[in-house]
């Protein structure tokens, strides 16, 4: 199953093309960056034909004043046009678009918003009053139209910033809208500063997470998971201070239902060690089918940040707990296993690692071993160092001995 920043993607290709989604399904094999690479790319050539299509309206637009030319155009033109021509418009004359934002009727401005040139919308974010963005913000969301949300919360400023914490109040709206926004670090501006506001926004927007949708707390995961470090261990403390063992259960289990468990990782990961220390001694993880669908997704992986999820999650368990995920791990494939010293070794994660080996039956120390055997001398000598630093030797006397095999 593909990732959920990869189907976001399908998503707003299939808008920018007009085309099924199912259509496109084919094309999650490229990845989220390079979808989104491919959207970008294709969303540039048709509005930049666009642009040339209505260059000469755009001539206009010094001549007549806008409270003239905005109230026939709310009344005669049709917003799909309107919304191309918005393009041209924006690049030709961007403070008179930004000016036409604020006379626009919300709704029409809304109908308008999906065929907009996405990069004429963060033109018209760095100029345009915030207020009047904010209501066509909230319309977009009234009418659950987060694709087309989503652009405008990505290059939103610091103004828009603040002016979305005051004016937009819709928490669902925004985290659905959130994770159709590719770039993680325009997210965490977002979510940073609804974390230090006045407002108090983000324990009720975790609160409707964990009482809402499927859908909303697959988006919401999205979101988080590509959050900075700083707001994942923010969000992650408050979300284990407001929700209860259950919750927090329901919503593990939503996230594996939903193939989701990357993203589940990749967020574990950064937890604060209290909030991962809860995490790891919930009920849910203990599960063996939990056990076995995390060490599926896992299996195939060389991505740091979900191996760092899974062992910093693994060692916290109890030893019973810790003992089924390696020997989970100790099943992965053997591709899997021989490039682990690689990730373990980049990605600093030699000692979670070898504590849930050391918690494995010997058997499962052995099956780990037998892949990291044909490791150079000097390798394999690293890695019992490692074991002799971290006071394991009496515990993985099972892995030692199968790495000497072949010394």
């Amino acid at each position: 199953m593909s990732d959920l920043v990869t189907r976001a993607q399908i998503t707003l290709l299939s808008r920018t093309l007009h085309a099924p989604e199912e259509k496109l399904t084919h094309l999650e094999k490229l990845g989220a960056a390079n979808l989104h690479e491919l959207q970008e790319r294709l969303a540039a050539v048709m509005f930049a034909k666009h642009n040339a299509i209505f260059s000469r309206l755009s001539l206009l637009v010094p001549i007549i004043p806008l409270s003239i030319s905005l109230p026939l155009v709310q009344k005669m033109v049709p917003p799909v046009m309107a919304g191309r021509a918005a393009g041209a418009i924006g690049v030709d004359h961007p403070k008179k678009a930004a000016e036409a934002v604020g006379m626009l009727q919300p709704g029409y401005a809304a109908e308008a918003a999906p065929y907009m040139d996405p990069h004429a919308v963060g033109r018209l974010a760095d100029i345009a009053p915030p207020k009047p963005v904010m209501k066509i913000i909230n319309e977009l969301l009234r009418r659950g139209d987060y694709i087309t949300a989503g652009p405008f919360l990505a290059y939103a400023t610091p103004d828009l910033v603040r002016a979305v914490e005051e004016d937009v109040h819709d928490d669902e709206g925004l985290i659905r809208s959130a994770s159709y926004s590719y770039s993680g670090e325009n997210i965490s501006v977002i979510i940073r500063h609804l974390l230090s506001g006045d407002g108090q926004r983000i324990p009720r927007l975790v609160r409707t997470i964990l009482q809402g949708s499927k859908e909303l707390r697959l988006a919401a995961l999205s979101v988080f998971a590509r959050c900075d470090t700083d707001v994942v261990v923010a969000i992650g403390d408050i979300l284990f201070d407001v929700a209860s063992a259950d919750e927090i259960a329901d919503l593990i289990e939503t996230f594996i239902a939903g193939g989701a468990v990357p993203e589940t990782l990749r967020f574990a990961g950064q937890l604060s060690p209290s909030a991962l220390d809860l995490l790891a001694a919930n009920p849910s993880v203990a599960d063996v089918a939990s056990i076995d669908a995390i060490a599926a997704a896992v299996d195939g992986s060389t991505e740091a940040a979900v191996w760092r999820g899974l062992l910093e999650l693994a060692e916290r368990t109890e030893t019973g707990v810790s003992r089924r995920f390696g020997g989970a791990l100790s099943h992965f494939d053997a591709a899997t296993l021989a490039r682990l010293p690689e990730v373990a070794t980049t990605a600093h994660l030699w000692p979670p690692l070898l504590k849930v080996l050391a918690t494995a039956e010997p058997d499962a120390q052995s099956r780990v071993g037998e892949p990291w055997s044909a490791l150079p001398v000097l390798e394999r000598g690293e890695i019992e160092q490692r074991i002799a630093d971290l006071g394991l030797g009496e515990q993985l006397t099972a892995l030692t001995a199968t790495l000497q095999l072949t010394q």
